[in-house]
């Protein structure tokens, strides 16, 4: 074997298989989102038609078995899914982020032969999936539930309200945690499959948000509702653990959309700034805006590392919860400094939303925010550190 073969590939390179998929999202992203950006941003309102396409293209179910509907691929390939739309649309790429990293992710490892069998060939097909853990006062103090459910037979009782429910306005299947002995504390919490048709089950106030906002962002509510025993996922007050090992898989899709929306506010600007002529040339001509464009391709080269080095370990079986740490924190904040950046290249124009660049700098802003904030990333990268791990 030659030195030159003795090293292992680059984490950025892809298999055949991979090369393809990705090629397949990236022209249904162009093809069939990119027409609808701007109208569905204005709108605050997915369209459906979208919805139905990523289902069509077997988006919706990337890592699900085919005996449920799904394509039997594998975590990494969602995250790439995940970069290529959000290249062209974060605010899809989030909806898928959600029924794959999360939702299904979370049932695959989690739910009974019975229970897969149920909602997998439903949120493969045709309904979109909502993630319910956050509440009011409950944001990064993940545990700090006050939605309680109680034991009614052969049911359990659900009280309560969830905010900032990624997907809720569409969803027809909800995760929602809620505790079911709150003098145990986390140990209390367990995670329920509702359906949106369970009475006293509600969607209700929708946010207006700065950014991503085709993607839905409501309160829902939930009054005296009546889940049979047999939507429990996992077991009874293991709902905790349910939800710190699906969040550690979503984080990584977080970084992979934040690639994707670095990568799409990126190329924007090069061709623009090889167009744009200022005192008669090109303003790409200019040494300074050249170091503009090195600075905003390291910054996304670097994030894309971090993100495939998490999906890999992933999938490989191996520990990754600093590494989807590091992929979410690094690529998140990579996000926000590359499309300013792409602003700034823009000048007037990149302030006007008759140009694509302030759309993926208003949805960079939530990278720093949902499924951990920055500053929890810190923590958790400062206490894997203290316990004697290496970078």
């Amino acid at each position: 074997m030659s030195a030159a073969t003795d090293h292992p590939p680059a984490l950025t390179a892809l298999t055949e298989d991979e090369e393809d998929f990705r090629a397949a999202v990236r022209e249904f992203a162009e093809s069939t989102i990119r027409p609808k950006i701007q109208e569905m941003d204005a709108a605050q309102q997915m369209d459906r038609e979208i919805i139905d396409a990523c289902f069509e293209m077997g988006l919706m179910g990337i890592e699900v078995p085919e005996q449920f509907g799904g394509q039997d691929g594998s975590f990494f390939m969602a995250v790439l899914a995940v970069e290529e739309l959000a290249r062209v649309d974060p605010a899809v790429a989030v909806m898928v982020d959600v029924q794959t990293t999360l939702f299904e992710n979370m049932i695959l490892k989690w739910a009974s032969d019975e229970l897969k069998a149920w909602v997998l060939p439903k949120v493969t097909s045709n309904t979109v999936a909502a993630y319910a853990l956050s509440e009011a006062g409950s944001g990064s103090d993940a545990f700090a539930l006050a939605c309680e459910a109680k034991e009614d037979g052969d049911h359990y009782v659900l009280n309560g309200a969830k905010l900032w429910i990624t997907n809720a306005q569409e969803a027809g299947v909800y995760a929602v945690f809620a505790n079911v002995d709150k003098s145990k504390g986390h140990r209390g919490i367990t995670c329920f499959l509702v359906e949106r048709e369970a009475e006293g089950f509600s969607v209700s106030k929708k946010e207006d948000k700065l950014g991503i906002r085709a993607s839905s962002t409501c309160e829902i509510t939930l009054d005296n509702v009546r889940v049979p025993k047999e939507r429990v996922l996992g077991e009874v007050g293991k709902g905790y653990k349910v939800a710190i090992e699906t969040l550690n898989e979503g984080r990584i899709g977080i970084g992979a959309q934040m690639v994707g929306l670095a990568l799409g506010a990126y190329e924007h600007t090069l061709k623009f700034v090889q167009e744009r002529k200022q005192f008669g040339k090109a303003i790409a001509d200019n040494q300074a805006v050249q170091f503009q464009l090195a600075e905003m391709a390291t910054q996304i080269h670097a994030a894309r590392l971090l993100v495939y080095d998490a999906a890999r370990r992933r999938d490989n079986g191996q520990d990754f919860l600093t590494e989807a740490c590091y992929a979410k924190l690094f690529a998140s904040r990579a996000a926000e400094r590359v499309a300013s950046e792409a602003v700034n290249l823009f000048g007037g124009y990149g302030f006007t939303r008759e140009y694509p660049v302030e759309k993926f700098y208003r949805d960079a802003k939530i990278g720093q925010i949902y499924e951990g904030t920055t500053n929890m990333q810190l923590q958790t990268i400062a206490k894997q550190l203290l316990r004697g791990e290496t970078p």
